[in-house]
């Protein structure tokens, strides 16, 4: 679990900044991350790379400087005792960067990622439309896995925004910090930021069920505690959300059991198995479209009969094949959208082969040539 945050997390302040200008910089570039880090200029990450600006080569007097006019005392504090303290920046109304600061080799640096103060639709997101039909399910957990930086986050926040249009219900996040701002419409929504609204993820969970929420989003699955208080919630006829950094379903769930202690994970592997909805993997391609930078190639695990019974034999290692054998009933493959992506113009089939789970399986399916998935069950 990470350091608890400062309750006292946002500094008000009249003047505006001088970080903000670096952040304004990436703001006009459409970079999805900032990176600060003393004797070198700011870099920016545009469209998965990372480079060089002109900006000046920054001391440990001026990083020191820019870090800590944008926090309060509290926070200050917080990160000269623990090191590293995460925390959400805005700028203007439009614009908010998710931002970690951190110590290396006794110098300050930043990494801050900027995301939309708008949620977008998953039209806009070019997500599947079985999305919305998971975001409609009155129960059960919810996992969106992928790696660091490939758009989790937003995805959950473009089911959430769906909901609190469609469902009259109570939403509770929790969440270190916010990044999306959601607005109340049918639904309404509490959110709760570590450090500013709650100290930690513990007490956060401990009394989230006394605040009669409907659906719940709890972040990232780190610990135990988080995993077992969502299977919990989901059990008691609530929809949980959660993120996790994991290539696929498969690993999605190894992942998550790995989270126990050896003598308790048959029991965690059964209440997943009943508890679980869907697991939604993805990855950030750079798209070759004009007008669009990157697009997402997303697999989809739903949560029938028999991928239930496939996570309480132990057999998550057949979850690919069944995927492949059930894109009627709504689930997809990885390999099944890149291929419709490259054919589609989105992709360059280079970055297809990379991202592929298994690239001669890319190379037949753009030949039309594609494996079943007989005789698994």
């Amino acid at each position: 679990m990470s350091p608890e945050q400062p309750l006292d997390a946002h500094q008000a302040t009249d003047k505006e900044p001088q970080l903000n200008k670096y952040f304004k910089a990436a703001i006009k570039t459409m970079a999805n991350d900032i990176h600060l880090k003393v004797g070198q200029p700011p870099k920016l990450r545009i469209y998965g790379e990372l480079k060089n600006t002109t900006g000046e080569v920054l001391t440990a007097e001026r990083m020191e400087q820019l870090v800590f006019e944008i926090m309060s005392p509290a926070q200050k504090e917080a990160f000269l005792a623990q090191g590293t303290l995460d925390f959400a920046h805005e700028v203007g109304r439009e614009h908010r960067f998710r931002l970690n600061v951190f110590r290396q080799r006794g110098m300050i640096s930043l990494v801050g990622r900027r995301v939309s103060a708008h949620v977008p639709s998953f039209e806009k997101l070019n997500l599947p439309p079985i999305l919305s039909k998971i975001a409609e399910s009155r129960q059960g957990l919810v996992l969106v896995v992928g790696a660091t930086g490939c758009g989790k986050t937003t995805t959950i926040a473009a089911m959430l925004d769906y909901i609190t249009k469609t469902r009259s219900c109570h939403i509770v996040t929790i969440e270190d910090p916010i990044e999306y701002l959601y607005n109340d419409n049918k639904a309404i929504v509490s959110q709760r930021e570590i450090g500013l609204d709650v100290p930690n993820f513990e007490d956060a969970l401990t009394y989230l069920m006394r605040q009669d929420p409907d659906v719940v989003f709890v972040g990232e699955m780190r610990d135990a505690k988080t995993v077992t208080a969502g299977m919990r919630a989901a059990e008691t006829g609530h929809m949980v959300m959660g993120t996790m950094h994991s290539s696929n379903a498969s690993q999605a769930v190894h992942r998550l059991l790995d989270l126990f202690p050896t003598n308790e994970r048959e029991l965690v592997r059964q209440a997943l198995a009943t508890s679980i909805r869907a697991i939604v993997s993805q990855v950030l391609l750079p798209s070759i479209r004009e007008g669009s930078d990157r697009i997402p190639a997303v697999e989809v695990l739903l949560a029938t009969p028999a991928v239930r019974k496939l996570i309480s034999e132990g057999r998550e290692a057949d979850l690919p094949a069944v995927i492949r054998a059930s894109q009627r009933e709504g689930m997809q493959d990885l390999t099944e959208n890149l291929c419709k992506l490259v054919q589609d113009g989105w992709i360059d089939p280079k970055d297809a082969y990379k991202y592929a789970p298994n690239v001669e399986e890319l190379k037949m399916a753009l030949k039309g040539i594609r494996t079943t998935a007989e005789g698994i069950l």
